[in-house]
């Protein structure tokens, strides 16, 4: 179940590889899904605006773009789960394994971590979990999902504050 950082016209390392993977890793397994591979490549806004040209006819910065490699015939379909005792995230989706390659602008966590005044590392990883979560099955275009992917982020974070 490999969990991969790479970089693309930028120097960067992400701190701490070994819990970053736990955590992700453990992100997944909660949503009862295995992850086959998943890549995290850092690059610039530049490549990054690129990107988001060419696939998605975007011509605007972003700090994340996500691709699901996933085998979708053999993913679980995503259910989300509608009752009086669930939370209003569940998922159920038994077990689905995600492949995705997310590419995360360094140079736009830099500007957001200033502009909500967040550290770094904190933005980072929210949008690192971002971008898992897309391969989750999670949207976050209309306002409700939109609602239900930050709770999910905010969530997750409370996990890995210790890194």
């Amino acid at each position: 179940m490999p969990i991969n950082f790479f970089t693309q016209d930028i120097k960067f390392t992400p701190k701490n590889k070994t819990a970053l993977r736990k955590w992700l890793h453990g992100v997944t397994k909660k949503e009862t899904a295995t992850i086959a591979e998943l890549n995290y490549i850092f690059c610039s806004d530049e490549y990054l605006l690129e990107l988001n040209k060419k696939h998605l006819n975007h011509n605007t910065l972003t700090d994340i773009i996500t691709f699901d490699n996933s085998v979708h015939g053999q993913q679980s379909p995503v259910h989300r789960k509608k009752t009086a005792n669930s939370k209003p995230w569940t998922v159920d989706r038994g077990l689905s394994t995600i492949s995705g390659d997310i590419f995360i602008s360094i140079p736009r966590v830099k500007e957001n971590a200033k502009k909500y005044d967040v550290t770094f590392q904190h933005e980072l990883h929210r949008v690192m979990v971002h971008g898992l979560l897309h391969l989750l099955g999670y949207k976050d275009k209309k306002p409700a999902h939109k609602k239900e992917m930050t709770a999910k982020e905010d969530y997750y974070l409370r996990q890995i504050s210790s890194i």
